[in-house]
């Protein structure tokens, strides 16, 4: 049991909660880049930029399906332009070639005639209206050779591939996604059916690849230990990962081995206790091969909240990016502070700003599961009127 004492030497380690927030992503280090295959780099930091190697277009290109015409029509068909044909035989004034979107045009095209605009008075003839230069691709209209597209530090997502994919390229060197482990502990845990006396059913196991995957990293399968320092002792030795998350033995009962433990293995703890309501009792430490270890409490509630703290910041680290702002908003009916510790607060968010949802409390995700995002509200002698968020489900 955690005793009075071990509570209060606790609580007057605790760091502010901004303050923790900062030091753990200060803790990490980003990972190691390396090249990959577009494939495998969903997810990754770009670790350099993203230059053009080559105009895009490479060549003046059509920009609807219709015809390819030479000065005024009417114009006389003189073939067809399929997007696999290489360069056309070149039109002369007054001539026309059939041509579809992204084929490259031929030399002396001064426009394309869209198909629906387009008549045909006769079987060799075509006529319309349009004006010189429309619905002409030129040659580096979206990029020339050597321009830089975009910095290194931007998060490869579908658009950063279809873009690389367009520029001829098939390999880009990233920052990959951290591989995170979870060790959930305790003897009381079950895994189907409900909880009852003696048993208590894991809700943290479920929870952490869906936020390990939110946060941008790789989450790795879920193994559960008993309480036991020695089992929590070889899963710590041998598991390989950039980040471990370790749930219920982050306190100072006589189950909670994570420190003992770091300590055998001679880990630094470098963040013990947060000063934040729920999920107080989390801590950070580091090996010298570089790994962190995050322990989060037992309670369901304190464990995301943690993890939102200390895990996601060391994450943005480990991939590369800078410790994000959090946006600020309007809280109409105030939300009450604690004196020392930041409360984190389950809200809905709308446009006059953001209301509780209620069921904050630490072992409680009934609040957490309808809400949008967590109100970060500052310690403080009243209520606040204003809150930063943390938004559920992009941290």
């Amino acid at each position: 049991m955690q005793t009075a004492g071990m509570r209060r030497r606790h609580a007057a380690a605790a760091l502010p909660w901004d303050a923790a927030r900062e030091l753990a992503h200060a803790a990490a280090a980003p990972l190691k880049c390396r090249p990959q295959p577009l494939a495998d780099t969903y997810g990754c930091t770009l670790a350099t930029p993203l230059v053009a190697p080559a105009p895009v277009p490479p060549v003046d290109r059509a920009a609807m399906d219709g015809y390819a015409v030479s000065g005024a029509g009417p114009w006389r068909l003189v073939g067809v332009v399929s997007a696999s044909s290489g360069q056309a035989a070149p039109l002369a004034d007054g001539e026309a070639c059939a041509i579809v979107t992204g084929a490259a045009i031929p030399t002396g095209t001064t426009a394309v005639l869209p198909d629906e605009e387009a008549l045909l008075p006769s079987s060799d003839t075509v006529s319309g209206e349009v004006s010189p230069g429309r619905h002409i691709r030129r040659a580096g209209e979206e990029c020339v050779a050597g321009e830089v597209l975009l910095p290194a530090g931007v998060v490869v997502q579908p658009g950063v591939l279809g873009l690389a994919a367009t520029l001829g390229l098939d390999r880009l060197t990233v920052i990959p996604q951290p591989r995170v482990a979870s060790l959930v502990t305790g003897d009381e845990l079950v895994h189907r059916g409900p909880s009852g006396p003696g048993r208590v059913r894991d809700a943290i196991g479920p929870m952490l690849p869906g936020l390990i995957g939110q946060a941008g990293a790789i989450a790795l399968p879920v193994v559960h230990l008993p309480d036991s320092r020695r089992d929590l002792v070889n899963a710590l030795t041998d598991t390989q990962a950039d980040l471990i998350l370790v749930s219920g033995s982050s306190a100072s009962g006589p189950a909670d081995h994570l420190r003992p433990a770091l300590a055998e293995l001679g880990g630094e703890l470098i963040i013990d206790g947060v000063a934040c309501r729920p999920g107080h009792p989390q801590a950070l430490a580091r090996f010298d091969d570089g790994r962190l270890v995050l322990g989060l409490p037992g309670n369901p509630l304190a464990a995301l909240t943690a993890f939102l703290t200390l895990g996601a910041a060391a994450l943005h680290r480990l991939r590369g990016l800078p410790l994000p702002t959090l946006p600020i908003a309007p809280v109409p009916g105030g939300l009450a502070c604690h004196p020392d510790s930041t409360r984190l607060v389950p809200v809905r968010v709308g446009p006059q700003g953001v209301v509780p949802v209620g069921h904050g409390g630490s072992a409680m995700l009934r609040g957490v599961a309808s809400a949008d995002a967590l109100a970060v509200v500052d310690p403080g002698p009243a209520e606040a009127i204003a809150a930063r968020l943390l938004f559920l489900g992009r941290v």
